[in-house]
């Protein structure tokens, strides 16, 4: 199954997020949070980046999603020496992690987890 990692500057929102997309998901799907730097202030962590991966790789890849810019630049410094089994995808933060959540609980390969949160991009709430 495809594992999600939920990257914020905030270690709530990240933990929040991650409550939400595995209430969808259900037990099976690996959702882990990675918020917060390592003191517990605002910020993001390489190593607790590096760590959420591993514990959501469970043999069929991970998406990773991350809230803003900076967020997005720890990810892609953590995963430059990964193989191509861990995507981070250019989704809304919300929206795109229930998507991933939901084709990853359906059984879905990893190109098809990630390109549902990146679909979401466009959805409209009204």
């Amino acid at each position: 199954m495809v594992g999600i990692v939920l990257v914020s500057h905030s270690r709530d929102l990240a933990r929040g997020l991650a409550d939400l997309a595995s209430q969808v998901a259900g037990p099976e799907v690996r959702v882990e949070p990675a918020g917060g730097g390592p003191d517990g202030t605002l910020g993001t962590s390489g190593v607790t980046v590096g760590d959420a991966i591993a514990r959501a790789e469970a043999g069929q890849g991970v998406v990773v999603l991350a809230d803003l810019g900076s967020a997005v630049l720890t990810v892609k410094h953590v995963t430059e020496n990964l193989n191509g089994s861990v995507r981070l995808v250019d989704a809304p933060f919300v929206e795109g992690a229930i998507a991933a959540a939901v084709m990853a609980a359906a059984g879905q390969a990893l190109d098809d987890v990630a390109r549902a949160a990146e679909e979401t991009r466009g959805a409209c709430k009204l």
